[in-house]
Formats: C-alpha cells, sequence, structure tokens
C-alpha cells in the first residue's frame, strides 16, 4: 500500500469510484437474498463481508488518499458497509425463523402414538429382600448355602426328625412328586422347608458350620392374604461348641431391626419342631394396626385377622438327633437354626397388605421398588 500523496487523485482509485462501491453493494444485497438457508447465508457473508471482500479491500485504500479526500471515501464506504450488514442480520433472522418453523414441523412427536420401545422393567422385590438378608449374614460370617427344590424325602423329612407317620408327611401339608409308574411312591417331594440345605450343608463339612439358605418352598396352603402355597424362606443354621438359645435370639433381634427396622415387638411363644428342642415361633407385631384392632370390632384389620401379630417362622436349638443323622456329635456340638419367611418379611418392611400381590405378576407392585441391585 503506497504512502499518503497530497497530489493524489481519488478519483484514479478504481475501488472507491462510487458506482464500483454502490455495484458490490447490491451485489452483496442480492447475495444475502438469494440465499436459501443459513450455509448459504454463511458463503455469502465470507464473499461479502471478509477480509478479502471488495468493500473491505475498498476500505483499506482510504488509508493512501490525501486528508481532504478521506472523509468523503470514508463516508461512501461506511454507507456500504451499513447497508450490507444491516441486510445481512435482517436475513438471517428470516432464515433462523424458517428453520425454528422447519424444526417444530419435521420434528414433531405424537405423543398419543403408542411407542415401540420395551417398558421398563424391576427386579421382583423378594429377589432384592433375600439378597439383602444374604449380605447380612455374610457380614456375620456366614456361607450361603443352596440346594434343589425337589428333594429326597429322606432330607426332607427323614434326617430332620420327622418319622414316617409324623403329620407334616401327609398329602395335607406336602406335595409329592410322581413315580414313573404313577404312584405317589417315589421318594421325590418337592421341598416343604429350606432345611434340606442344611442337612446337606452339614454333610458336606465339618463344623464349625453357619450357613444361610434363602430358597422357594412349597406346600397345599390356600392363597390369602397371608398365605400362599409357593413361597420364599430363608433359613440359618449354625453348629459350633457353646450354642445356646441366647445366640439364636440375638442373631434374630439383630436380623428383624436391620430388615425391618425397630418401633416393631417381637413376640417369642413356645412351640414343637422335630428338629429343634427346645422350639419357638417368632410373632411380630402388626404393622398395620399395631395391635389396636384386637377386641376392637369396629376397627378390624385383615393383615393380622384381628390378632395383633404376625407369624414370621419357628426356630429353636437343633435336636440331636438332627446332629447324628449329619455325622455330627452332639456331645461336643450344638447349634441353633430358625426360618424365616420372606414374604412376611416384605410384607412388615414395605407395608404390603395382602401377600397376593406379590404373586399376581402385576408390573404395578414391582415398579415402585425399582431396579436395586
Amino acid at each position: 500500500m503506497s504512502a499518503p500523496n497530497k497530489s493524489y487523485d481519488p478519483v484514479e482509485v478504481e475501488a472507491l469510484k462510487p458506482e464500483v462501491v454502490e455495484q458490490a453493494r447490491d451485489e452483496a444485497l442480492a447475495a444475502f437474498a438469494a440465499a436459501a438457508d443459513l450455509d448459504e447465508l454463511k458463503q455469502a457473508k465470507v464473499a461479502h463481508t471478509g477480509d478479502r471482500s471488495p468493500l473491505s479491500l475498498a476500505n483499506r485504500e482510504i488509508g493512501a488518499l490525501p486528508p481532504q479526500a478521506k472523509a468523503a471515501a470514508g463516508k461512501l464506504i461506511g454507507q456500504a458497509r451499513g447497508a450490507v450488514n444491516q441486510a445481512l442480520a435482517a436475513r438471517q433472522v428470516e432464515l433462523e425463523a424458517e428453520r425454528d418453523a422447519r424444526v417444530l414441523v419435521e420434528e414433531a412427536v405424537d405423543v398419543t402414538l403408542p411407542y415401540g420401545r420395551v417398558p421398563r422393567g424391576a427386579r421382583h422385590p423378594l429377589t432384592t429382600l433375600a439378597e439383602r438378608i444374604e449380605d447380612t449374614f455374610v457380614a456375620m460370617g456366614y456361607q450361603v448355602a443352596s440346594g434343589p427344590e425337589v428333594e429326597a424325602e429322606w432330607l426332607n423329612f427323614d434326617a430332620l426328625n420327622l418319622h414316617a407317620d409324623h403329620p407334616a408327611r401327609s398329602m395335607q401339608d406336602t406335595f409329592f412328586v410322581e413315580a414313573p409308574d404313577g404312584t405317589a411312591d417315589s421318594g421325590m417331594v418337592l421341598r416343604t422347608q429350606t432345611s434340606p440345605v442344611q442337612i446337606r450343608a452339614m454333610l458336606a463339612g465339618e463344623p464349625p458350620l453357619y450357613a444361610v439358605s434363602p430358597g422357594r418352598v412349597y406346600r397345599t396352603d390356600e392363597l390369602d392374604a397371608t398365605h400362599t402355597p409357593v413361597f420364599r424362606q430363608v433359613e440359618a443354621i449354625a453348629v459350633d461348641e457353646g450354642i445356646t438359645f441366647g445366640h439364636l435370639k440375638g442373631t434374630i433381634e439383630v436380623l428383624v431391626e436391620k430388615l425391618i427396622g425397630g418401633g416393631l415387638e417381637l413376640r417369642w411363644r413356645p412351640s414343637y419342631f422335630p428338629f429343634t428342642e427346645p422350639s419357638a415361633e417368632i410373632d411380630l407385631q402388626c404393622f398395620v394396626c399395631r395391635g389396636a384392632s384386637v377386641g376392637n370390632p369396629d376397627r378390624p384389620c385383615r393383615t393380622c385377622s384381628s390378632e395383633g401379630w404376625i407369624e414370621l417362622g419357628g426356630c429353636g436349638v437343633v435336636n440331636p438327633r438332627v446332629l447324628v443323622a449329619a455325622g455330627i456329635d452332639p456331645s461336643r456340638y450344638s447349634g441353633f437354626a430358625f426360618g424365616l419367611g420372606l414374604e412376611r418379611i416384605l410384607m412388615n418392611r414395605h407395608n404390603v397388605a395382602d401377600m397376593r400381590d406379590m404373586v399376581e405378576g402385576d408390573v404395578r407392585f414391582t415398579l415402585p421398588f425399582g431396579m436395586e441391585i
């Protein structure tokens, strides 16, 4: 670029001629008006307002003019560039508005149409609860044991001190598996408790033994608000030197407090089980009425049948005969065992008033529990 020259005639600068400036302005305005979308407008912007555009190059020539010519040339270029920038901004607003309107039409979603996505699922709360119990016992040093649901009668009954004519072995309580010849004398049953897993655990190793065994069991019960023919139990057994009923009571109280929380009373009732001696039934205070329905016809409670308590499970000190059946010396070792119903724990933990909700398969029941892993 040449230095200022007072004798320089501005008319001789081609880029600063009024007709040339007006032509560059008109070409820019036409290019902006012809841009069909924002991408084309961006290209026109670079061509007509960029550093190498005609008006930008003409603006650079002003510096070479004599002082008396700079004002007029600057005014001419400034007006042209102002008109170009104003047209560019106006066209950009128009194209952005067109784009937004087009997006609203092209990307519109009809929320009333049926969707094809797989519905969100949830884990069954009984599965989650069983794993919580396993974690609690593992933290106390127990091992998790499992066994088959179709079990040998000897493991389900005889090894547990249930002799051949015991009422629990009748067709009233037990599902017997048919033999190939069509008779019921197959020696196999659907296990009525998870206690056979405890026998398997004792047969598999030497004491000390601390094992927990959650699983599905089967009994010929009627389906109602608090009973079901197929339900889940969690049983635990501890066999070691010096085990007493006090260890059993403390273990269950800790477990119930961790699973259900405090504030509900436990009731221990003397009972009889062939595989434990002494034995007890564990009742939990009804979480719905908390005992207020007892003797009060104006406030009946279908959850506890207005008794104020819900059966939680049975427990006791392992019968020496069971230890002998498993090959353990009862003069040296003792133990305790208990079994709790997971459905009952879930009812008390989450205020589920009817056990039938757990088995009907309605996703509206399982979804609130989510996908906790």
